[in-house]
Parts: structure tokens; sequence; C-alpha cells
């Protein structure tokens, strides 16, 4: 094991050149970054996901219930003992040789037992009022966690200029603001990385968990080789468009369409600004160019780098899939459906029990013909990040 650990901790992969772990081991002079400080970002992380649960129950609902948010789910699929065992045990995605099948045990047509499909597979899914909660919780944290980045950057130096991210580095003292907004940070990405299992699954959970995970390798990195100072400029400039995207996701639940509307014009708009111009710009230009030239690369250095330009690859498709709900949304008039909706739909749906005698119809192979089988938003956009 401590082979292992000496492996892991080589100075040469950490460190610039010439440079040792005992040069940055705290003196009554200077306080660096340490390693073992990070690991009260674990029972910290748990913390946050229990006082999520208290906002959430005692904040959010009640604020959704003052806005006739109803706590009610999608409509429930009718009770059967045949399709309900299918289900369970077998596949929740019938292919069209079961539901052949299915249709002649049951003699219901196969577009019935479609439907008791869609509803069943959404009964599972959580109710506007959940995920109106769940929204209000990342609302609430980005907009705290953003204004105190902004309330401790303005006074920086290297805000304005980011060459002082790296002269004398890594010699630059923690500062209890920098160490407070790191933990914070990751305490907070650990509780969204694990709760992501249990939150409302969508169609990126991949990449989402993806993201998660390149920004807590970024965190970390970034603290232990003390990057500390452009790591704060990355987590400032991705927590400003968040705070939107769950505002316009409130005000869709709340069903304030004009509101959502423009909440999402200024999210996208702002993403795109930050994440295709401003990140690459300032920051991706400090740490691949400025850097190189004040510091010299190491090993640890294209590491940091490499997720940088991962993340880079994240905003490009995340924008992609804005400009694509936006294009949507100036054609209908509203922001009303995307790739990331919660809640499958078609338009064949009514709240009618399935009938007990087979109908045939042209309709049997399922398909509709309108175009309409897909997703009907609950909650339109779970870009992040």
């Amino acid at each position: 094991m401590a082979g292992i650990l000496a492996w892991f901790w080589n100075e040469r992969f950490w460190l610039p050149h010439n440079v040792t772990w005992a040069d940055l081991k705290n003196t009554e002079e200077a306080t660096f970054p340490q390693a073992e400080d990070l690991y009260l970002a674990g029972p910290l992380a748990f913390c946050i996901f229990m006082i999520r649960l208290v906002f959430e129950r005692f904040i959010a609902r009640p604020c959704a219930v003052g806005l006739k948010i109803q706590a009610n789910g999608p409509q429930k699929a009718q009770p059967n003992a045949i399709l309900e065992k299918v289900f369970n045990a077998i596949t929740k995605h019938p292919d069209e040789k079961r539901l052949e099948g299915l249709s002649k045990q049951l003699d219901w047509d196969v577009r019935t037992i479609q439907r008791w499909y869609r509803q069943r597979r959404n009964q599972e899914k959580p109710s506007t009022l959940a995920r109106f909660c769940e929204s209000m919780w990342r609302f609430t944290f980005y907009l705290y966690i953003f204004t105190y980045g902004v309330r401790f950057l303005k006074k920086t130096s290297w805000l304005w200029n980011t060459k002082e991210c790296w002269y004398n580095y890594p010699y630059q003292p923690l500062t209890a603001d920098i160490h407070y907004y790191y933990i914070l940070e990751l305490s907070f990405y650990l509780s969204l990385l694990f709760s992501q299992f249990t939150d409302i699954r969508r169609k990126d959970f991949l990449i989402m968990f993806v993201h998660h995970l390149a920004a807590i390798s970024l965190i970390i990195f970034s603290y232990v080789n003390n990057m500390a100072r452009v790591g704060t400029l990355v987590m400032c400039l991705h927590d400003a468009a968040d705070v939107l995207i769950e505002a316009a996701k409130m005000a869709n639940y709340a069903k304030c369409q004009i509101l959502c509307n423009l909440l999402f014009a200024m999210f996208a708009i702002l993403f795109i600004s930050s994440r295709l111009g401003v990140y690459p710009i300032w920051i991706l230009n400090t740490t691949l160019f400025e850097s190189w030239d004040i510091v010299g690369p190491y090993p640890s250095w294209w590491v940091f780098n490499l997720l940088l330009v991962l993340l880079q690859l994240l905003h490009c498709f995340w924008s992609y899939l804005i400009v694509k709900t936006a294009c949507r949304a100036i054609s209908k008039g509203r922001v009303s459906k995307d790739d990331h909706s919660d809640i499958e739909s078609s338009s064949d749906e009514d709240d009618s029990p399935p009938p007990h005698q087979k109908h045939h119809s042209s309709a049997a192979n399922g398909t509709n013909k309108n175009g309409t089988n897909g997703y009907l938003t609950g909650a339109p956009f779970s870009y992040e990040h």
C-alpha cells in the first residue's frame, strides 16, 4: 500500500520541476492546500444532501403548493396482473413479438398495450411538485454559491489579470475564502453525483454523470497542485448560467410560460456566450498558454488541461441542444419540448380505461401516424454547468 501511495503521489507528476511536497507544507507564515483537506468533503456532501431533504420538505414544497403546483403524478395505468408481471420481471419496453403475444393473451389491441406500458413507465416518475422542489433546491444553492464567488473574486487580482494565477506558482498561500469555496463546491458535486441515481432520470444521464466526474476531478486536481486561483474562476463562470436554467424550470412547472421563455432566452444567451466565448478565451487561454510561458508544462498540468478541454466539448454538445430547443421554441412560440424531457407521452393517450375487447384498427402496429409518439415536456431543461 505504501508503494502504491508513493507512486500515486509522485512529485514529478503532481508538481512542477524542482518542487517537492515538503516545499508546500504549512508553516506559521503561509498555508498551502493539502490533499487531506478534501476528506472533509465526504461528510459535508452527506450533510448537504440532508439539508436538501429538509429544504425540499419545509421550504420548496410549501412554495410549490402556494403556486398551485399539483402533487399528483402522471396518469396511472389500469391494474393488470399479467402486464405488471411482465413489466417487473421481464421488460419495461416490450418488442413487437411480445406485444403481439400479450395482445392475443389479453384480447387487447397492440396500441392499448403500448399505451399501458407508457403509463406504467411514467407512473414511476416523480410528480411536477417533486421536480419543482428539486429545481428550487438547485436554484437556491447556485444562487448562493455564485453570489459568494462574485463577492470573493471581485477583490482578487487574478480576476482582472489571469497571469496572476501563475506568478509565484505553486507558492501561492491558501486563503480561508478559497478553502471554503473549494470544499463547498466539491461537496455539492459529490452530493449531485450520488443523488443522480435517485433524482429524476433524464435522457442525458450518462453525459451528466461524466460531467460530474469531470467537475470533481478538476476540483481535486486544481486543489492538490494549488491551481486554486484559476479553479475559482472556472467554478464561478459555470455557476452563472445554472441559476437561470433552474429558475426557468421552476417557471415552467408553475405554468408561467412567458417568464419561462424569458428566463430560457437569458440562459441560452449567457450559456453560449460564457461557455463558447468567455471560457475558451479567458480560461483555456490562461491554462494552456499563459501558464506555459510562466510555469511550463508538467504531467498533472497536461491532465488538468485535458479535463478542461473535455469540459469544453460538453459545452459544445449542450450548446447544440440549447440552440435546437430555442429554434423549436421560436417556431412554436414557446419553449415546449426538448431532448431531455421527463415524461413519455403520445397523442393517443386519454383518460379512458383500456377496452376489454380487442379492436382491430390500422394502428394495431403501435405507430402514431401523427408523429407525436415521443416525449412530452415535464421539465424541459436539464442542462447544467
